[in-house]
């Protein structure tokens, strides 16, 4: 089932089309006041919501593995990559730490090819690009940013196109474990989780860089916030005067109500980040769509609809 596209606040157009349990948003921010009214940089975006992604559906991951490919092929394409542009994929984040070695993970199941470009190029079928991959671990292992480890990197081997993988913090509860997301505005490593470091864009790297992140983990204030809207919601459904109850607290916007939260909760050392307690096996799983996606996205050779070959 396809939706309509449209453009409801200026600057911002977006489409939304939903099929199988998966549904996918596409938006482009083309204006500073689009981006101000969304809150996101300008520039290309879409979002799979797959709610359903929890509870580890062999045959959901292989929709969307194959949902995923095709958005990406076409987000490449709307972004201006070509079919035979060279790819380098970074996966961002600490292979020791689950719910952020979704990087790691994907990079350990990506199809590279480039070497073989390099040293026998006549011997290297029609339908592939040059793909390399890496993951440069996090600094504080390295002891070196991740960004400048990119950029040298960029620098010697000169791709056209960056690809980060991260692991995200939500900033709602229900979209841990069930989305994942791509733009073409680069992505800042450790911002997530409060870390102000040093990020890989296209300013920063001189190569257009496209971000994929799933959101893993969640903050503690906004579990809390989201609880409370629900049982906001909850007793507004029992009473139709629910201020007895919830006073001044109930009226505040919900940001407010958040910035509170957290007020209460950091000074305790209770802001924790928390993640699902399945999240060994969902990384893993998760991984092999992106992984296997990104496989059929970048090279032609590789069937967009039949992503399972590649995903088990």
């Amino acid at each position: 089932m396809a939706g309509s596209p449209g453009q409801s606040i200026p600057g911002v157009w977006q489409e939304t089309s939903k099929e199988s349990g998966i549904t996918v948003t596409r938006m482009h921010i083309q204006t500073e006041e689009g981006a101000k009214a969304i809150g996101k940089m300008p520039g290309h975006y879409v979002t799979l919501e797959v709610p359903e992604l929890r509870r580890g559906d062999s045959d959901l991951q292989d929709k969307v593995a194959t949902t995923f490919a095709k958005e990406f092929e076409a987000f490449l394409s709307r972004v201006g990559i070509g079919p035979s542009a060279s790819v380098f994929i970074v996966g961002l984040g600490n292979w020791n730490v689950t719910p952020d070695a979704l990087g790691p993970l994907v990079v350990e199941n990506i199809m590279v090819t480039r070497h073989y470009f390099e040293l026998m190029p006549d011997q290297v079928n029609s339908g592939y690009r040059p793909v390399s991959a890496v993951a440069p671990g996090v600094l504080g292992t390295t002891g070196i940013e991740s960004s400048d480890i990119v950029q040298g990197i960029v620098e010697k081997a000169k791709p056209e196109l960056v690809i980060a993988v991260d692991a995200l913090a939500a900033r709602s509860l229900e979209r841990v474990n069930t989305t994942i997301q791509i733009a073409d505005t680069g992505i800042h490593p450790g911002s997530g989780i409060g870390n102000k470091r040093k990020g890989l864009t296209q300013d920063i790297l001189g190569v257009p860089c496209i971000a994929i992140g799933v959101p893993t983990v969640v903050y503690a204030s906004t579990i809390v916030n989201n609880t409370m809207d629900m049982v906001f919601e909850h007793m507004k459904r029992q009473t139709p005067n629910t201020d007895p109850l919830f006073g001044v607290f109930g009226k505040m916007a919900e940001s407010e109500r958040l910035g509170l939260v957290k007020e209460v909760l950091e000074p305790l050392g209770h802001d924790l980040l928390v993640t699902p307690k399945e999240i060994d096996k969902f990384m893993e799983d998760i991984a092999n769509v992106i992984a296997s996606g990104l496989n059929a996205a970048l090279h032609e050779a590789v069937d967009t609809d039949n992503v399972a070959a590649y995903t088990h």
